[in-house]
């Protein structure tokens, strides 16, 4: 249904952004520059030359079909559009991330591959399906949870009475996350990438700020400010549930953002001198940084978790990591604090063991 958009201006055509990163469109019919006519796609759109010549003539046009009409009802591709359909409209709302919703389509897409006539998948075959995966065991399970969220959804609603994607058995066993970086993996990676280039600027700003990959993204001069005489950057974490971040602005950062020759609307640019699309494409992009400087098993992440233990180490409280990282919950920041609070037990306990002469 989708062609690549045409490169045609369209008079009386409004584009308005929405919050959630989507566009609404709007006509001016023609000789009614007061009047708008909601349409329902834009330029890249087969539908579109009939919404917008309808909307010209001060017609409203009728919505287009949404994606579930084309499938037969009781079928696992009608539930799958429904489902994609609900979470659009969220995102639209602003009660769920894009990010999200790309996810689930990037999962549940395998569903309309071979699309089955029923509604109600056996869970033999979501078993065959998560056997097939083994390659990649986290994507295994992330599709199976995926499966098992939409079927829950859809017994909600009445669609379905049980759910065959729960009771399924994960194959990835986590391990400790990212490893993370000390003082000796900074220093070769500065060593590597230079003040100036935008591998820097990305060390620099996970460095001196703490914030995640996906929000380097988005961080630029516009979260900049002064209070109380101290410059600082101030922003609201993407991730669901972080709390506002503010920390100083240091010359170090100050410094490593203003290096570079192309400047733009974030600090750190893609190849085209353009922010980054999403946190995965600025994610894997700084893992060929690492590799790069022959630091093959670092990430992004990885960055983050060394500051937690950093500020862990030199004595900052679960308060005082939680205003840096962010952390809604004291409990998170207790990850970094409590180990080195246990050390520290470790140790004096040990050295009145040791002056006591207890054991000799």
């Amino acid at each position: 249904m989708v062609r690549p958009a045409m490169k045609i201006d369209y008079p009386g055509l409004l584009v308005e952004p929405l919050p959630s990163g989507n566009k609404r469109y709007r006509v001016r019919p023609e000789g009614e520059r007061a009047r708008r006519i909601r349409i329902y796609c834009g330029p890249d759109h087969d539908d579109f030359h009939r919404q917008y010549l309808a909307a010209r003539r001060g017609e409203k046009p009728e919505p287009m079909k949404v994606a579930s009409d084309y499938a037969k009802r009781g079928s696992i591709g009608w539930l799958v559009n429904r489902y994609f359909e609900f979470l659009g409209q969220r995102v639209e709302a602003g009660t769920t991330s894009p990010k999200t919703l790309k996810k689930k389509r990037n999962l549940l897409t395998r569903l309309l591959a071979e699309p089955d006539k029923r509604l109600f998948i056996p869970q033999e075959k979501l078993i065959e399906m998560h056997d097939a995966m083994v390659s990649t065991p986290a994507q295994a399970d992330a599709f199976i949870e995926a499966v098992a969220v939409m079927y829950d959804w859809a017994i909600y609603r009445g669609h379905v009475k049980s759910n065959p994607a729960r009771g399924i058995d994960r194959v990835y066993e986590k391990g400790d996350g990212a490893t993370p970086w000390n003082a000796e993996n900074v220093r070769q990676f500065l060593a590597h990438h230079k003040i100036g280039t935008k591998p820097h600027v990305a060390i620099s700003l996970l460095l001196w700020t703490g914030c995640r990959i996906e929000d380097t993204t988005v961080l630029g001069r516009k979260h900049e400010c002064v209070i109380d005489g101290i410059e600082a950057i101030r922003w609201q974490p993407s991730k669901k549930g972080s709390s506002e971040v503010t920390v100083p602005l240091f010359p170090a950062l100050k410094d490593a953002t203003r290096a570079p020759k192309v400047q733009g609307e974030t600090y750190l640019l893609g190849w085209r001198g353009e922010p980054y699309s999403s946190g995965d494409s600025a994610s894997n992009m700084f893992i060929r940084w690492c590799r790069a400087a022959g630091l093959k098993d670092r990430s992004a992440h990885g960055v983050r978790k060394g500051l937690g233990e950093l500020l862990a180490e030199l004595g900052c409280t679960p308060y005082e990591v939680m205003a840096i990282l962010g952390h809604s919950e004291v409990r998170t920041s207790e990850v970094y604090t409590r180990r080195f609070e246990r050390w520290k037990l470790a140790v004096g306990a040990m050295e009145r063991v040791r002056v006591s002469h207890a054991w000799f």
